[in-house]
């Protein structure tokens, strides 16, 4: 999990977005277009990076299209610690 982390967050472009987002999700589920007014990044974005995620097993969606919700796995939540160590190494 720590090097899947790892590459999502430090070693691809957008990772700082991804980072954000996967903070804004531990606090709460959120859909797409809050995100990115949150975030300030178009739609397009946020969905590329939650696509990414959800890929890797980090965000489940709930419900359909404008109303889903995405919120942390139990797999990412479980390791939150771990996320949380990256996102301070690659923010020094």
């Amino acid at each position: 999990m720590r090097r899947m982390l790892w590459y999502l967050i430090a070693g691809t472009r957008g990772g700082a977005n991804r980072a954000k987002i996967i903070n804004f999700l531990n606090e709460r589920p959120y859909n797409i277009n809050q995100l990115a007014e949150i975030l300030e990044v178009d739609y397009k974005t946020i969905k590329y990076h939650i696509d990414v995620l959800e890929e890797n097993e980090i965000v489940t969606p709930s419900g359909e299209k404008y109303g889903t919700m995405y919120f942390l796995t139990t797999k990412m939540i479980e390791n939150y610690d771990t996320f949380q160590e990256i996102w301070a190494e690659v923010v020094k």
